[in-house]
């Protein structure tokens, strides 16, 4: 279970990977990105402002890395017969806002002014509907395997960039907002090294 935010990302990226800052535009598309608009989302609730960002875990088929998958689940293309387990989630209609590859590549489906169909049935803190308030991160990974150390360091750059342009104070877990329906990220998803910002610890 999450415990709120904990300690700063360590970081051994080169240096200019340490400088530089995402920039966010007026409509939440991150300079950088690899941009993969995704028909999953529609207009947020008027006067709703981002306030959490949720963390999960996806990778397609499961426990398998790399592909096209997850791009094509997240744009409606993905093909049931490329694989069995394909068949149960191709007629989805998901997204999430972001992706962050093994290697650290960070690819954007939705700009984070739109809800992003990611959380499902959620609630954080008594609010229910998180996709109405949150910006949703997938890495790619498994429950019970470790992420690399290039996705911590790319979802550093992007909370410390997300928290700065819309002033949010905290980062959960799928498995946070949707208790005893999701397990992402995962065991193996080490919080320490999410940045800690000044919000409301449990």
């Amino acid at each position: 279970m999450r415990h709120s935010l904990a300690l700063g990302a360590r970081t051994h990226a080169g240096a200019s990977q340490r400088r530089r800052t995402l920039k966010i535009d007026v409509d939440g598309r991150v300079d950088g990105a690899t941009q993969i608009p995704s028909p999953n989302c529609d207009e947020r609730p008027p006067e709703t402002e981002v306030s959490l960002i949720v963390v999960h875990g996806i990778s397609l088929p499961p426990g398998r890395f790399g592909g096209d998958a997850i791009p094509r689940l997240f744009t409606n293309r993905l093909n049931r017969a490329s694989h069995p387990y394909f068949a149960s989630i191709a007629s989805l209609r998901v997204s999430a806002h972001f992706l962050i590859r093994r290697e650290g590549a960070l690819l954007q489906f939705v700009p984070c002014a739109a809800r992003a169909w990611h959380a499902g049935a959620s609630a954080w803190r008594g609010r229910p509907s998180c996709n109405d308030f949150s910006i949703g991160i997938e890495l790619e990974g498994a429950d019970d395997r470790p992420y690399t150390g290039a996705q911590y360091r790319m979802l550093s750059r992007l909370v410390r960039a997300l928290a700065a342009r819309y002033g949010i104070r905290e980062v959960v877990g799928h498995s946070d907002v949707a208790p005893g329906r999701k397990t992402d990220p995962g065991s193996r998803f080490d919080w320490r090294r999410v940045p800690h910002l000044a919000g409301p610890r449990r």
